[in-house]
């Protein structure tokens, strides 16, 4: 490992509008200049190979678990607990209230305590509350269980999303949050073809295939969650994988992107961004997201068994429509890092998805309409995590940020509660209403992800008017920057990525 070069600055260059690899400039106010790029990238390996595989591992259980009622659906739970009408949508439905409620106080406590102890223990409960909907004897029962699901639940995507903003610059959280998120992609293919091979498990101990769909894949979270009291890390401070000057250089590097603003728990941090209006414009934006996520994730089976074809056909034909959607999912992670933009990759994405809900609308060709499904997968997916990462990038400030991302993911996944009857029973095979709300919402999306561009590089370019005038185009000294490190993003030497 080379170890790194002593070059004293006495400045901040300003930095360079809408990309956030520049975020501070390219020198820093620290005894040492960091790692030298080949030395940085093996750093940047060592960490990706230890957290991210994990995280990613942690969250496919997570959806795994949340969305394979959609499949227990297909395996008899409707019958068995003499469901009929909306009972379907409601138990949908319920699950996203209560994983709303647990977001900002689980990610307050996880900033309290310790993410190697908080996120096993919602995992316990969680793994716990699945293995449960597989014993449930009436439908009461599964709403509770549903509703305790999403409290349990609730704090594991904002936290991570959160949890990974700790560990990298601002330019590189889109990729890895493409990594943990594309998890969702391989819970959707993987899920049906795991529901596939354990239904056939159908009558063994007395219990339906549906039952054993939930309580083993249940039980797998329970195991997993056990070992993630042992193998998962907290912060780059106390990270044992790491030796003492590697631990220097993450912590060097994400002071200096997170430009010296203020890390301390404080509540004053939780109201600024209750205030700022950038953040709720964020949250409609992901709700504009999230609804036909969710939507497509729960009634993805349904959706293809309307085609015509059979149940277990319909649980295989659900998986090519994720695969290509996590690649694209990871490419566009990729691409917005690489060009330290997040707007112009929303739009686009967002685009993609409505053409592929448009064709189930527009025609009757069961294979075009098919093709609409991959269409909309690898449109809806990789906006996820990259609208969580713009978000991120742009609010200044640990505290604020951890309150601000579970704000707009909590207020996203109410879209949930809305996705839950947007597909029903009465309204097959076409489905009208559904898809045209979908398409109604992305354009919504669509509309404010252009909005935020526009006004961030406004925003951006008046901020170097600023310094212009000022004088500070050559950069902030060290007691200008922590002169502000209470502003967060309003701190005049603050760049938003666009």
């Amino acid at each position: 490992m080379a170890s790194p070069k002593s070059v004293p600055k006495q400045h901040i260059n300003s930095p360079d509008t809408g990309n956030p690899s520049t975020a501070v400039g390219k020198s820093y106010p620290i005894a040492d200049a960091g790692f030298d790029e080949k030395a940085t990238k093996r750093l940047l390996r060592k960490i990706d190979f230890i957290l991210i595989p994990y995280l990613a591992g942690l969250y496919l259980l997570s959806f795994l678990d949340r969305s394979n009622i959609g499949n227990a659906r297909l395996a008899g739970l409707e019958k068995d607990l003499k469901m009929g009408g909306l009972d379907y949508n409601v138990a949908l439905a319920i699950f996203f209230p209560f994983y709303v409620l647990a977001e900002i106080p689980s990610n307050l406590m996880m900033k309290r305590t310790r993410p190697s102890l908080w996120t096993p223990s919602i995992m316990v409960a969680w793994g716990t509350m699945c293995c449960l909907m597989g014993v449930v004897k009436d439908y009461a029962g599964l709403l509770a269980i549903r509703a305790a699901l999403g409290l349990a639940e609730g704090g594991l995507f904002p936290g991570i999303t959160f949890y990974i903003t700790m560990w990298y610059r601002r330019h590189e959280c889109g990729l890895r949050m493409a990594v943990f998120f594309s998890a969702a992609t391989a819970a959707g293919a993987f899920g049906g073809l795991l529901a596939r091979g354990i239904v056939e498990l159908d009558g063994a101990r007395g219990l339906s295939g549906w039952s054993w769909i939930f309580i083993i894949e249940g039980a797998v979270t329970v195991a997993v969650a056990v070992s993630a009291y042992f193998l998962m890390h907290d912060y780059p401070d106390t990270a044992k994988f790491l030796t003492k000057e590697e631990r220097h250089e993450v912590q060097r590097r994400l002071e200096a992107d997170h430009s010296f603003l203020a890390d301390e728990f404080h509540m004053k941090y939780f109201w600024d961004a209750v205030r700022d209006w950038k953040i709720w414009v964020h949250m409609f934006i992901t709700i504009g997201i999230f609804t036909p996520l969710y939507s497509f994730s729960l009634f993805l089976p349904t959706i293809i068994k309307a085609l015509g074809y059979t149940n277990n056909a319909a649980q295989l034909m659900s998986v090519p429509p994720y695969v290509v959607a996590c690649f694209f999912c990871i490419a566009g992670g990729w691409l917005a890092d690489r060009h330290g933009q997040r707007g112009i990759y929303m739009i686009a994405f967002n685009l993609l998805a409505i053409l592929g809900f448009i064709l189930q609308i527009v025609t009757d060709n069961h294979h075009i309409k098919y093709l609409g499904t991959f269409f909309a997968a690898a449109g809806i997916y990789p906006n996820v995590p990259q609208t969580v990462a713009w978000n991120g990038n742009n609010i200044g400030g640990s505290v604020k940020r951890s309150v601000g991302i579970a704000m707009q993911v909590g207020f996203g996944n109410l879209g949930g509660v809305m996705s839950g009857f947007m597909y029903q029973s009465k309204e097959a095979p076409w489905y009208y209403r559904g898809h045209g709300t979908v398409v109604g919402l992305l354009i919504m999306s669509t509309a404010l992800s252009v909005y935020m561009t526009w006004w961030l590089r406004r925003e951006n370019a008046k901020r170097g008017m600023g310094d212009m005038m000022t004088g500070r185009e050559g950069g902030w000294s060290v007691e200008e920057m922590r002169g502000e490190r209470e502003k967060g993003d309003e701190a005049g030497y603050f760049r938003y990525t666009i």
